[in-house]
């Protein structure tokens, strides 16, 4: 009953788990085993004497031992499930044994298919990662993962027919935006996200007549576009899946007009050269939990080197004041804010890091 039930609600969008069906079932199963032992020693005639002792104590360890293998089977769980069935019962003379049923059922699990969780995954079209990259990977580049397929992107200033056209006609949930310099090259400026994009569409504030940018120099993001913006329209909703593109109803007007992305990207996505092994791909995408990584030509220029210590911040006795260390300030302590004051015009992008007040200490 419990196995048939566990069946019919496995999967379904209710607050019913699989760990304590599991061990009901594999309880049931192992008592069974148990019983069998029993009815095994009765037909070797032995006296009831000594079958009485036998038969009481071979049910309550069959029965956990039935139900560690089951969940090692299915879960393939080891040490945490090795952990919860001693601290369940409080006899570690059965650890032993429990942890070799967790270890046989694990083996024969994985002999056949992959754990209960990772199937489910899979079937539902979840993307989830193991812990480790096959072993081909090393041999693979990022460009080989990438394969023939053309890249989906958008131009800085793109018209809102084409905007729309591309979403409907992919389910890609984020697009690079291209900009291209005056020399005709074509530079990746940053990742657009899909949620924004619909976002901008519903909102329609960004439309413009010209297919000129609205920051021609781009500098930087203008500043009046983005306040007429609330952060919470953004925001990924919490309790529904939030907009689509079939919710959004745009006039044939509103169809020719044209949106500057350059405010609203992320200008800094993660981007690997295509040389780089997938191992190392893949790690990033496990590492940092990504969903999108740019893959770029191998040739480009160095502008600097960051280390360890660049990243680290000390609080000085003063505690509104925050210092910086640098790769020129490693000799001697005393020197440090000095040194950082120099390094100031040398690493524009690092003064947002640093607090004001080294006049004042």
């Amino acid at each position: 009953m419990f196995y048939s039930l566990a069946v019919l609600t496995f999967g379904t969008a209710v607050p019913a788990g699989q760990f304590v069906p599991g061990i009901m079932i594999g309880s049931t199963y192992g008592r069974l085993v148990g019983m069998f032992v029993v009815n095994f020693y009765k037909k070797l005639n032995i006296e009831e004497e000594l079958l009485l002792p036998v038969a009481t104590a071979c049910h309550p360890p069959y029965a956990l031992l039935g139900a560690a293998s089951f969940l090692g089977g299915s879960m393939r769980m080891t040490v945490s499930l090795c952990v919860i069935m001693v601290e369940i019962t409080n006899n570690l003379k059965l650890l032993p044994l429990i942890m070799l049923v967790l270890l046989i059922s694990k083996a024969v699990g994985d002999a056949f298919n992959e754990g209960l969780y990772e199937e489910q995954a899979r079937l539902r079209g979840i993307p989830l990662l193991e812990s480790r990259p096959k072993y081909q990977m090393r041999k693979m580049t990022a460009k080989e993962a990438c394969g023939n397929k053309k890249v989906v992107y958008f131009p800085r200033v793109v018209k809102v027919a084409d905007v729309v056209s591309i979403l409907r006609s992919n389910k890609h949930n984020g697009f690079p935006v291209i900009d291209h310099t005056r020399n005709g090259e074509s530079l990746v400026i940053g990742l657009m996200l899909r949620s924004h994009l619909l976002v901008l569409l519903q909102s329609k504030v960004d439309f413009q007549h010209s297919p000129l940018p609205s920051d021609p120099r781009g500098g930087g993001k203008p500043i009046r576009q983005v306040e007429m913006h609330n952060f919470t329209e953004f925001a990924k909703p919490v309790s529904s899946k939030g907009i689509s593109i079939d919710d959004i109803h745009l006039s044939s007007d509103d169809l020719e007009m044209y949106i500057d992305l350059a405010p609203f990207l992320n200008p800094s996505p993660y981007v690997v050269p295509e040389d780089m092994s997938l191992s190392k791909v893949y790690n990033l995408f496990r590492q940092l939990g990504l969903r999108h990584i740019l893959v770029v030509p191998r040739a480009s220029r160095v502008i600097g080197l960051i280390t360890r210590k660049d990243l680290l911040i000390e609080d000085n006795e003063n505690s509104e004041t925050v210092e910086l260390q640098s790769t020129s300030v490693r000799a001697r302590r005393q020197d440090r804010k000095a040194s950082v004051r120099e390094a100031d015009a040398e690493h524009p992008l690092l003064n947002g890091l640093l607090v004001k007040g080294y006049s004042s200490s």
